[in-house]
């Protein structure tokens, strides 16, 4: 099987393990970083020394899915760990999967989603993150894309990359409608609890709602590939850990007890990458501002990315090309299949964002 071309994973692997590295990378989509000592450090220590280097229950330890339930405000029966979001997706696809079935995704989207689709067997169907004047995630627009193979209707709220919110009661409505056809809501939610005005509560508990997350975005956390997925159904939670037995047996216990710290130290990591997000988000906005009207963008409303464009269409790469050399990393748009628009995430340079946008703004 021939998958779509990764040309964003191509992108950030060219230029982050590149010799000598990027100087500030605002083509991340993770909040600032943490070295292993800095996370144990955290709320005073952590010993990992009693960890017994064995298999962990395939569903995830006890401990694990408590403090993972408290990030959603749910019951921790229902979480089922997962190796990262990615193994997320894959077993809940896996599970949707049947000849000629269809699942229906965001355009612009995270492009693995249509990739580990196609490794499923399942026909994609894409509806439009666009309002009257920007970005927006609206109802109307993703029923229309319903047919009658839809099996699976994906929403990731923050979205990557615009950084547009579905607020909790427009997603009970999708999720209702949704139901009377008995088309289960699944519901990205990596960069929740991260929102730019008014908290917004999980997805989680919603009827007819599935949701996975993981520790790579909001948490700042990538390196320790842990994830989940949230399912009240008692049959189909029965047969996501039943499909993680066959996909990777289960977690790493050390990974676990490292996640379990994190979570319960999620007050810290948050606030940290509040205050990050925060800061930089302001000095985007300003260079937006005052781009002469080159760059246009919807500002984002939570998550740690998004997706301004050249005012004229013009195709960003070359523009992009032009500011990696310069030092500064973003994505160019065209790997998401939108070349006038350019990815930006203001999360994960925690110093140093000013010079970065300085830079480009000479460029511009």
């Amino acid at each position: 099987m021939d998958l779509p071309h990764f040309a964003l994973d191509e992108w950030l692997s060219a230029h982050n393990f590149a010799t000598p590295p990027i100087e500030f990378d605002l083509a991340s989509s993770t909040g600032p970083g943490f070295s292993v000592t800095e996370l144990a450090q955290l709320g005073g220590g952590l010993d990992l020394g009693d960890v017994a280097l064995g298999y962990a229950p395939p569903q995830g330890s006890a401990a694990v899915r408590t403090a993972v339930a408290a990030l959603h405000d749910t019951d921790p029966d229902w979480v089922v760990m997962t190796t990262g979001a990615s193994e997320a997706l894959a077993i809940i696809l896996c599970l949707a999967s049947e000849p000629s079935a269809n699942i229906v995704i965001p355009d612009p989207a995270y492009p693995a989603y249509a990739g580990m689709a196609q490794a499923s067997g399942l026909a994609t169907r894409a509806y439009a993150v666009k309002g009257a004047d920007g970005f927006a995630l609206d109802p109307e627009p993703i029923l229309a894309a319903v047919t009658d193979a839809t099996r699976l209707v994906l929403l990731n709220t923050p979205h990557n990359p615009t950084g547009v919110v579905m607020p909790r009661p427009a997603i009970a409505a999708l999720a209702a409608a949704l139901a009377e056809r008995s088309i289960p809501l699944l519901v990205d939610e990596v960069y929740h609890p991260l929102y730019f005005g008014a908290h917004q509560p999980s997805a989680a508990g919603i009827p007819n709602v599935v949701v996975m997350s993981d520790l790579s975005k909001a948490m700042s956390l990538p390196g320790l590939r842990t994830g989940w997925i949230i399912e009240a159904d008692p049959e189909r939670r029965r047969a996501m850990i039943n499909a993680r037995s066959h996909f990777t047996i289960s977690g790493s216990p050390l990974l676990e007890r490292l996640a379990t710290h994190a979570l319960l130290q999620r007050d810290s990591i948050l606030g940290r990458l509040q205050q990050v997000a925060g800061k930089n988000l302001a000095l985007l906005s300003a260079l937006i501002d005052q781009s002469g009207g080159r760059l246009s963008w919807t500002a984002p409303h939570g998550g740690t990315t998004c997706f301004p464009w050249f005012s004229d269409g013009r195709d960003s790469r070359p523009f992009c090309e032009a500011l990696a050399r310069a030092g500064v990393l973003v994505a160019p748009g065209d790997c998401f299949g939108h070349p006038q628009h350019v990815r930006i995430g203001f999360a994960h340079q925690e110093a140093g964002f000013a010079t970065a946008l300085e830079r480009m703004a000479a460029l511009l």
